[in-house]
C-alpha cells in the first residue's frame, strides 16, 4: 500500500480496511487478519495498525474476541457506507460544486463523463 502525507498512517489503514469491508471482502462476522498479519501486509510498524484497529473498535465497525482475534460488527458495512456518504456530501461535494461552477461544467457534462466511465 502507497501512503500519502495529507493523512495520518493508521488513519489511512482504517480506510482500507473499511475499503475491504465495503467491497465485500470482509462480510458481517467475518474475522479479519491479525494485526501483526495486517501491518506485515502493509509493510508498517505493529503499533499503527494496533492504533488503526482501536479506531475501528471505538467506531464498533469491528470487535474482538479474545484469543480469537477481529471480526466484522454486524451492520458495519451500512454504518460505514452511512458515515462515509455524510462525509461525501459535507466536505467534497461543495469544493466539487465550486470548482464545477469554475471550470463551467455542467450536471448533464457529469452525467455524460459518468456514463462513459460506467462503459469503461
Amino acid at each position: 500500500m502507497t501512503f500519502t502525507n495529507d493523512k495520518a498512517i493508521y488513519l489511512q489503514i482504517v480506510d482500507r480496511l473499511c475499503d475491504e469491508i465495503l467491497s465485500g471482502k470482509y462480510q458481517d462476522d467475518d474475522r479479519i487478519p491479525s494485526v501483526r498479519e495486517y501491518a506485515v501486509l502493509l509493510e508498517v510498524n505493529t503499533n499503527t495498525a494496533v492504533k488503526a484497529y482501536e479506531q475501528l473498535a471505538r467506531e464498533e465497525v469491528i470487535y474482538n474476541k479474545r484469543g480469537l482475534g477481529y471480526f466484522v460488527t454486524k451492520g458495519a458495512k451500512k454504518q460505514i457506507l452511512k458515515a462515509r456518504k455524510k462525509d461525501f456530501m459535507k466536505e467534497r461535494l461543495p469544493e466539487l460544486f465550486r470548482q464545477m461552477a469554475l471550470l463551467d461544467i455542467t450536471l448533464e457534462d457529469v452525467k455524460v463523463a459518468y456514463e462513459m466511465q460506467q462503459k469503461g
